[in-house]
């Protein structure tokens, strides 16, 4: 019989251990997003890998909220994150110290998620969208590459927070960080 795991098997750092440890080179960014609930299941998931940041934009919600709160079940007080009403220039300046952005949408002549091969040497900015509208025009012109998930359903697309659990553990299994060190 295998005996389930508790939290204090689980040996889980310490919230101030987290923010001193290494973080991987990958920012989740949140293009104009309306749910709260969304928001924080996108923080616990970027707590879950270790990524760098997450970048909210436009309409997005920040912490403290209670939505996000709900669902981050912390994750919203060790990830570093900030907020950009103007969320294109930010990500511009993004580009000119380095990071490629990658934009998460359906367009003409996307790379599909199985294609995209990732470079643990370079670090990326993955932009989500509006769970309506998806990644706003301007911010797809900026971007250098768009990332499509195959979908086989009637749905044309994925809720944002499973959208970024897919594409973040894409990233670990290409870059062949899934077991980042301390």
């Amino acid at each position: 019989m295998r005996k389930k795991l508790i939290l204090s098997d689980l040996g889980r750092m310490t919230e101030n251990a987290f923010k001193e440890a290494n973080k991987l080179p990958f920012r989740i960014v949140l293009d104009n997003i309306r749910s709260g609930n969304n928001i924080g299941s996108v923080f616990r998931t970027a707590d879950a890998f270790r990524l760098d940041q997450i970048v909210l934009g436009g309409i997005t919600a920040k912490p403290p909220h209670r939505d996000i709160s709900k669902t981050a079940i912390g994750a919203e007080n060790s990830m570093a994150w900030e907020h950009y009403e103007d969320l294109p220039a930010h990500l511009r300046s993004m580009q000119q110290e380095g990071w490629k952005i990658a934009v998460i949408e359906q367009v003409e002549g996307s790379t599909m998620l199985e294609d995209w091969k990732p470079s643990s040497n370079d670090k990326w900015a993955v932009v989500m969208g509006n769970e309506v509208k998806g990644v706003t025009q301007e911010i797809v012109d900026l971007a250098d590459l768009i990332i499509e998930l195959p979908q086989f359903g009637t749905k044309h697309s994925l809720n944002v927070s499973v959208c970024t659990g897919i594409v973040v553990w894409e990233y670990m299994r290409c870059t062949g960080l899934s077991s980042l060190n301390a």
